[in-house]
């Protein structure tokens, strides 16, 4: 029997052992309820039934519920709500969070198939996965080598139900299957951190499809492994070790074919400037004012990371966007040093700009990739610094150059709130990230605690 009577009531909190919300509501006289984990979760729920209720949807007297909110058995396999799930988050991420989801997603498929007879090798099913299956356009809407077409056929067929995530020891060992790389070893913290959000954020969207009342995953007691959110202090160069290593550069690949040199600017910016590399690729002559003497500035508003053919619209391997984090059309205006300006007015006047004003090319005018300049700052540091320090997390990465700028402009008392602006984080986010790098500060507590004691003595 359906009904329009419908009343529905204000979360209330339990306050048991463990606190739940409930909601309820009545219909036709009759009273009915849900508990919830979360208030979230108990919130979203009620403002289900009351859009149901204002839209003027029956309810039926026995459920409870309008037709809309019938709970469906996930009728779906995981493999083809994977598919489903890509096809909405494909248009709108950036081609590396693409990159991102279709890893995590592998990762989930090989843990959810059943051993059904004909089992492909799992070197040719990761590869199709990898490659086909969760890649737009997908593999219903290309043709298909038929390896891969055989071995995405099993996997169709393989795939457990989705519903099967609703197991809670199910689901925990797809968590665990997550922490593991290829050999059995421990992945990065950093790499399960991000399989995890995509699975949990794929289950919300279930959720939303009506698969789950509420999301497995969120509720699973399951240990995340830390992630190392400070900078290693150890990986800093001083403004001494920064001109050596920046000098060795140009020694890279000989003087004839310029390997090096035509670099040096580029990681002169992540230094000087604190540029992430994927904006000091992006920089181009109209985004610069380099006076003849004293400061320059520099507006950043493009960069191009590494990212892969297959994951890009443009088909190109690396993505032209706007700022990490920002929308598009922001910019960041950053001071640059005379030394800076000082290596950028020699670049400009050696190498000249590429068709479309960029400033730093690889050996064939294009984009440079960052295992281009990654190959030419470890030959670098093999010429610029002792075996022990090679050896040593100094400076490792490029990347490092923008970790020893930040440092060095707090260690030299910089407002924080100056240097976060300049480097497009956010002060929270620049100070516990390089609260290991500043210097000074035990000398200072220590004087401190030296002086109360001595009132005692």
């Amino acid at each position: 029997m359906k009904s329009l009577d419908v009343k529905v009531w204000g979360v209330r909190k339990r306050n048991t052992k463990k606190s739940s919300y409930d909601v309820r509501w009545t219909v036709a006289g009759n009273v009915f309820s849900e508990q919830f984990r979360t208030k979230g979760l108990a919130d979203h729920y009620r403002s289900k039934l009351l859009r149901a209720a204002h839209g003027g949807e029956e309810f039926d007297t026995v459920t409870g519920l309008p037709d809309s909110m019938v709970e469906k058995a996930a009728s779906m396999s995981w493999y083809a709500f994977a598919l489903r799930y890509l096809a909405m988050k494909w248009p709108h991420a950036a081609p590396n969070t693409r990159n991102g989801i279709n890893e995590s997603l592998t990762a989930v498929t090989m843990t959810l198939l059943d051993d059904r007879p004909g089992r492909p090798p799992e070197e040719l099913i990761r590869r199709a996965l990898r490659n086909w299956a969760f890649v737009l356009p997908g593999p219903d809407d290309r043709e298909l080598p038929d390896e891969i077409a055989h071995a995405l056929h099993w996997v169709s067929k393989a795939s457990r139900p989705l519903a099967d995530l609703g197991d809670a020891a199910i689901a925990r060992a797809v968590l665990d299957a997550l922490k593991l790389k290829l050999d059995g070893t421990a992945a990065a913290a950093e790499t399960v951190r991000r399989k995890r959000r995509t699975l949990v954020n794929a289950l919300h969207y279930a959720v939303d499809l009506g698969e789950f009342k509420e999301n497995p995953i969120t509720g699973i007691r399951w240990k995340k492994p830390k992630v190392a959110g400070e900078v290693d202090p150890r990986v800093v160069a001083n403004p001494e070790q920064a001109r050596s290593l920046l000098t060795a550069v140009s020694y890279v690949g000989g003087y004839g074919r310029a390997r090096g040199r035509r670099l040096v600017g580029l990681f002169a910016c992540m230094y000087y400037g604190a540029f992430r590399p994927a904006e000091a690729v992006g920089l181009t002559a109209a985004d610069l004012k380099l006076p003849e003497t004293g400061w320059g500035t520099a507006l950043l508003n493009r960069t191009r990371p590494s990212a892969g053919k297959q994951w890009t619209d443009s088909g190109e391997t690396h993505d032209d966007r706007g700022l990490k984090n920002r929308p598009a059309e922001e910019v960041r205006l950053v001071p640059i040093p005379p030394q800076l300006v000082a290596i950028l007015r020699r670049h400009l006047d050696t190498f000249g700009t590429a068709e479309d004003g960029r400033l730093f090319t690889n050996e064939r005018g294009g984009v440079v990739g960052s295992s281009t300049y990654y190959r030419v700052w470890q030959e670098a540091r093999a010429f610029a610094l002792l075996p022990a320090a090679v050896a040593s997390p100094l400076a490792a990465r490029p990347y490092d150059l923008r970790h020893s700028a930040l440092s060095t402009w707090l260690n030299a008392g910089v407002d924080p709130t100056e240097v976060a602006a300049r480097a497009g984080n956010s002060v929270e986010v620049l100070l516990s990230r390089y609260a290991k790098c500043i210097d000074g500060r035990q000398e200072v507590v220590n004087r401190k605690i030296e002086e109360l004691l001595r009132e005692y003595e």
